[in-house]
């Protein structure tokens, strides 16, 4: 055995912010002893219960009231977390882990190794689209006592050390959800994890208060008294927020990509880039395969020939972003360029492309409609779902657009009720665990925007993951991703756009903020504000 170690207008808002500096029953003088920090939740996050949604706003508010058994570091690395360690055995079938004696629920209960066993086997299987494919490859999941847990594979699965994080395996207390209806369960509008916080107040379109955990497992943390998440609706707003003090962080996409500039330039502002290191986000036009033109491989390349990425990263995300050509993300392991058919801006190729497969421009120019449904996550998606459409609209492909707002976004993707759509897609890490969810025909589950939402059934591209997933060595395994990402790219799947970087800026003095893979959506138990 080895072991490894381990906006509501501006005025509104600024008036909550006031109120909410303040933890609950306290005074002036008691707020200074930890403080409270102030950050905006955008959009607002259609729940917190992030067993069962796992968009970007519920990973960055609920990850500070759920934990997993690991975190990770900038270098990816397992660091241990509510496993205080674990072992792997020597052929890579079993994993044992060993959990930290001291947890309690929110409500008091003791967190044991049935919650551990409860939340892999029962409750993430049925409603989590990352966990079902991670704990599905798991022969046995089994308690040995309270505090040990034995997960032995099927078979060998090189990268399933790297789906412990918080929003890949929250842990779920089966003492509350063991036996309901998961999804109508009346804690989900209170969640209960062990995490450094608890859900303390949500008035909804105004803020979410989170409270400091006084019975928290780490002694002595979190150093704050609460953390407050206001709502503020346009981006002028949350970025005058922070310029007149009322909020003192702001994540990737709060602010308009031109301001992030100009904010990080002020006095007392730091900007960094790092963390979401894990997530590497890729964006992309997303088409639904099962209906045409969108079945046809020729319209969706046309669809790439007719977006300028270049253009998207230097005009719409101001260069906090690179052009992407394919599924794996340049930052992450097993991307290989060599392997990817590129495709050029080239509108000419375009119409070629649709003039071959007979799509000819009728009297008024338009050769098809197709519903449109862009991502509503602020001005700047706003805006590049405009470019889409203006870009298709050249090559006579008229977008019928469906405006919606975050949730009706979601469920419109989850029930495959769209023709095109913009997606984000985090890669945790490793192709097994982000990418492949949303290529697989086993994850084609309705009602998750997270699964295989394209209605992608593609045989070779099943048989690629799945034996990458299983090599043992590096080398096989660079191999066959390398055959998929030529596979992939050359039938277009999906539009590839760009991979995003999400900057944060904070007040100077802030300590320890970014300080793992996945950036803010971290726990934030040991986040310091300066002295008042």
């Amino acid at each position: 055995m080895r072991t490894l170690w381990k906006r509501a207008a501006l005025g509104a808002a600024a008036t909550a912010l006031l109120a909410l500096s303040l933890p609950a029953g306290g005074s002036a003088e008691e707020a200074r002893n930890g403080g409270v920090l102030r950050m905006i939740a955008h959009p607002e996050p259609p729940t917190l219960m992030l067993g069962l949604n796992q968009q970007g706003p519920t990973q960055f508010v609920a990850g500070k009231i759920y934990e997993g058994l690991l975190t990770y570091g900038p270098d990816l690395q397992p660091r241990p977390h509510l496993a205080e360690s674990w072992e792997i055995s020597e052929d890579g079938l079993v994993y044992t882990f060993h959990l930290r004696r001291n947890v309690r629920w929110h409500d008091g209960q003791p967190f044991t190794a049935k919650d551990v066993v409860f939340s892999a086997t029962d409750f993430l299987a049925k409603v989590h689209p990352r966990a079902r494919g991670h704990f599905g490859r798991a022969e046995k999941i089994e308690a040995l006592d309270d505090h040990t847990v034995r997960m032995t594979l099927k078979a060998p699965f090189a990268p399933f050390i790297m789906g412990f994080e918080t929003s890949s395996a929250p842990m779920i207390p089966a003492h509350i959800y063991e036996g309901t209806d998961y999804q109508t369960n009346p804690a989900n509008q209170t969640p209960i994890g062990t995490g450094p916080f608890k859900l303390a107040d949500w008035k909804r379109g105004a803020f979410i208060r989170l409270e400091r955990n006084a019975d928290y497992w780490q002694a002595g943390k979190p150093d704050l008294d609460g953390l407050n998440f206001v709502i503020v609706p346009d981006a002028a707003s949350r970025a005058l927020a922070f310029e007149t003090g009322e909020v003192d962080v702001l994540r990737g996409g709060d602010v308009e990509y031109f301001d992030v500039q100009r904010l990080a330039a002020s006095d007392g502002v730091t900007e960094t880039r790092a963390g979401y290191e894990m997530l590497s986000p890729t964006m992309w036009v997303q088409f639904n395969l099962r209906s045409a033109p969108m079945d046809d491989a020729r319209f969706r390349r046309a669809v790439m020939h007719a977006i300028d990425r270049q253009f998207i990263v230097d005009n719409l995300w101001f260069g906090f972003a690179k052009p992407s050509a394919g599924p794996i993300a340049s930052t992450t392991p097993f991307y290989d360029e060599k392997a990817l058919v590129a495709y050029d801006y080239d509108l000419k190729k375009a119409e070629a492309l649709l003039d071959e497969m007979g799509l000819k421009k009728g009297p008024d120019g338009v050769r098809a409609t197709v519903r449109f449904l862009p991502l509503p996550y602020g001005e700047t998606y706003i805006r590049l779902g405009e470019y889409i459409r203006q870009q298709l609209e050249q090559i006579g492909i008229r977008t019928q657009t469906v405006a919606t707002d975050h949730a009706g976004w979601a469920k419109r993707l989850g029930d495959w009720d769209y023709d095109l759509s913009l997606n984000l897609l985090y890669q945790y890490g490793d192709p097994s665990l982000g990418v492949e969810r949303a290529y697989v025909s086993t994850n084609l589950v309705k009602g998750s925007p997270s699964a295989n939402v394209s209605g992608l059934n593609d045989p070779e591209v099943d048989r690629l993951f799945r034996e990458a997933a299983v090599a043992t060595d590096r080398e096989t395994r660079a191999a066959l991703f390398s055959d998929l990402q030529h596979r992939i790219s050359e039938q277009a799947y999906f539009g590839y756009l760009i991979e995003v970087q999400f900057p944060t800026l904070y007040r100077s003095g802030i300590e320890n903020l970014v300080t793992g893979a996945t950036g803010l959506n971290g726990e934030m138990e040991d986040v310091r504000l300066p002295k008042r």
